[in-house]
């Protein structure tokens, strides 16, 4: 990948009320980004600077009554915009290579607000079975009783997708990807090529430090922001990014959904951006490491790792991906027995369900993330009782790999 986000020159006032000279150029690598973006509200402060009122003075009548006619204005109304919050936006649209992002109250906020803003009675949606099992149920589940049906089909085939269009009828096609938990990737150059439909991914596991759909064609990207984006487990939030004009569309479905992002974990969501390159660069250092014993290792019988050669899909992820990511998944040839036991015997690796944050979490997919599908589905994404993730924190590789081996020791 060659392209890279753009940010615009910073023009805020400075101190002494001279404008900062604009930079020779326009065009920035995504770390730079990371760490300038996102500054619009913060007058002259370094750091994120966290809004907290819900409500603003107007100076006249005629201002209140422009700000209510404005949804994207953020010192109107805090369920509206909010300006900690609209910086977030901003910053994530800057990474994205976005016009215009919408932040949310979680994830799920944001995917629901997808769907249910730009589908209606009678519409049809095409998914991929290896997706976040909590999108699977809202499709499966709380889509129909809308009149929105749903089909699922395998996200690493190209052509499954768009054979599964129904001309006329399919509103919305959806990808995850890398997906959880086997690090599917879909091929968003044929995805994004798909005519007719909306195409979105849910790009959670990568951010935008790894991929960026929208370069492919993809008309919008979504993520977990409370995940990797955020990054230390202190913030829930969702974000939706694309053009102007759709998120224009899901903005005003969001101020009636309700579903907002605290400025508070918008605040977060900005400390959090300004790490992210270096942050996502030793994960994925690290997530390499351990995928590399684990693949050696006589009691794993499969390891899942884009940067593995043995990654079925290595040769997309070498052409799509900047960086391999912080995940690494395997199955235990002992089943859910040796899955139990390693979990109960590791010691650095914590036992929790959430991933990107600073420390390295371990969980058991078929009883805790995709804990609500029927045996036949979570066989149906290759989810086993000994099927195992791994989430790279910011420890030393080396411990992480001795605890690892100790807890695996007596599987062998």
């Amino acid at each position: 990948m060659t392209q890279q986000p753009t940010v615009e020159p910073d023009t805020s006032d400075c101190a002494d009320g001279s404008l900062v000279s604009p930079p020779s150029s326009d065009a920035y690598d995504a770390r730079t980004v990371a760490v300038r973006a996102g500054r619009l509200y913060n007058d002259t402060a370094l750091a994120p600077v966290l809004w907290g009122s819900s409500a603003y003075v107007a100076d006249s009548f005629d201002q209140a009554r422009q700000f209510a006619g404005d949804v994207a204005e953020p010192k109107f109304y805090g369920r509206n915009s909010n300006p900690t919050v609209s910086n977030f936006e901003h910053a994530m649209a800057e990474l994205e290579g976005a016009e215009a992002s919408r932040a949310f109250a979680s994830g799920m906020g944001a995917v629901s607000a997808v769907v249910l803003a730009l589908c209606s009675s009678g519409d049809h949606v095409v998914a991929q079975s290896q997706i976040y099992s909590h999108t699977q149920l809202f499709l499966q589940a709380v889509c129909p009783r809308f009149g929105i049906d749903a089909t699922f089909v395998d996200g690493a085939d190209p052509e499954a997708f768009e054979a599964a269009v129904i001309p006329g009828k399919t509103t919305l096609v959806i990808a995850e990807s890398p997906a959880n938990p086997k690090l599917t990737l879909v091929d968003l150059e044929s995805f994004g090529a798909i005519k007719g439909p909306i195409t979105v991914v849910d790009s959670t596991l990568a951010t935008p430090i790894v991929q960026r759909p929208l370069e492919y064609g993809v008309d919008l990207v979504v993520h977990s922001a409370t995940k990797a984006i955020a990054g230390h487990n202190d913030a829930i939030l969702g974000v939706v990014s694309g053009s102007d004009e759709l998120i224009a569309w899901i903005r005003g479905f969001a101020i009636l959904q309700g579903a907002v992002a605290s400025p508070f974990d918008a605040l977060n969501g900005l400390r959090g951006i300004r790490t992210l390159p270096i942050r996502v660069q030793q994960q994925a250092d690290t997530a390499l490491a351990l995928a590399t014993m684990l693949e050696s290792h006589p009691a794993v019988r499969a390891v899942f790792y884009p940067g593995l050669e043995s990654h079925p899909q290595y040769e997309l992820a070498q052409r799509q991906l900047d960086l391999p990511g912080g995940l690494v998944t395997f199955d235990l040839a002992g089943g859910l027995e040796a899955g139990v036991g390693l979990i109960n015997r590791l010691q650095l690796v914590q036992r929790a369900t959430s991933l990107g944050g600073p420390e390295t979490l371990v969980t058991h997919p078929a009883s805790t993330t995709h804990v609500g599908l029927l045996p036949d589905e979570l066989a149906a994404v290759g989810i086993e009782g000994g099927t195992i993730r791994i989430s790279c924190g910011l420890e030393h590789a080396d411990d992480l790999i001795a605890d690892l081996t100790r807890a695996l020791a007596p599987l062998v």
